[in-house]
């Protein structure tokens, strides 16, 4: 008998709005995996991603990124993914081809409130570039590559564990 195949759950969003939290908490809630590629390219690197991004400069780091995600396998995992991921057309194919990915959409002001250190946390930002821009940039590449969005403001982690399960239901 062949065994279906279970497709991750691939959480997209900015920097900040629960993707490694509420991730763990799915993958409990689901009994799945659980896999970060922020703590995957860390530990592969042997360095933090500010140290990444210090080294080898943002391109350096981009192409490190990339190809961690192009060369991720996984099955019936929760995968939080990195703010940058949806940069990488190739590496979102690649994740997508098993996957739905779930956006968890935190409006600016909440993300504020939640980055207080974006450059001791490894964000990737072109120089001079603000927390503002930044959502501006990558907010319609996280509205193009999510399967399903989640709006979060004012939820507990919790909350958008429920949300996403819910959602996840009647995903078809």
């Amino acid at each position: 008998m062949e065994k279906a195949i279970v497709k991750n759950i691939i959480l997209i969003g900015m920097p900040g709005a629960g993707k490694s939290t509420v991730g763990v908490l799915l993958a409990k809630a689901m009994g799945r995996y659980f896999l970060d590629t922020d703590v995957l390219i860390q530990a592969g690197e042997n360095a933090t991603l500010k140290d990444i991004i210090d080294q080898r400069g943002l391109d350096g780091f981009c192409e490190v990124e990339r190809k961690y995600l192009e060369c991720l396998e996984a099955a019936n995992a929760v995968i939080a993914t990195g703010g940058s991921a949806v940069y990488y057309d190739t590496a979102m194919r690649h994740l997508k081809q098993n996957g739905i990915a779930v956006y968890l959409e935190l409006p600016l002001e909440g993300l504020k409130q939640r980055l207080t250190d974006v450059v001791g946390r490894g964000v990737v930002m072109e120089p001079g570039e603000t927390l503002d821009s930044l959502f501006i940039k990558r907010w319609q590449l996280y509205e193009t590559y999510a399967d399903v969005t989640i709006y979060t403001s004012g939820l507990t982690h919790e909350q958008v564990v429920g949300r996403i399960l819910d959602a996840l239901e009647n995903f078809r």
